[in-house]
């Protein structure tokens, strides 16, 4: 699974985002833009952010636990995660999405 398999040349060109994922980042004023990818199995461990995010799966499915609650959000859904809201996610299948992190 590979970057270049998801999104356009304009968007490989980005700088590589340094977290647990393999995705680009695309940084402005008041929000970063994050384009990641996630093979089938990825698990995230429950974390928080100082942003607000808000991102949409462009392929495949997360399954984003927040407040005890599990959703599964699929390909085209948008999901939200408030500031500060400890979360957790579950890629059961390789999976694409563009998230958005608004600061506070």
């Amino acid at each position: 699974m590979s970057l270049a398999d998801y999104f356009p040349s304009q968007i490989r060109g980005l700088p590589a985002f340094d977290g647990q994922f393999d995705a680009l980042k695309l940084s402005a004023e008041s929000c970063d833009v994050i384009f990641g990818i996630y093979p089938a199995g990825t698990v995230i461990a429950p974390h928080s952010h100082d942003t607000d995010n808000v991102g949409v799966i462009t392929k495949g499915s997360l399954l984003l636990t927040m407040n005890g609650e599990t959703q599964h959000i699929a390909a085209g859904e948008w999901y939200f995660v408030p500031a500060g809201t400890e979360h957790a996610a579950k890629f059961p299948e390789d999976t694409a999405d563009i998230e958005l992190w608004f600061s506070i």
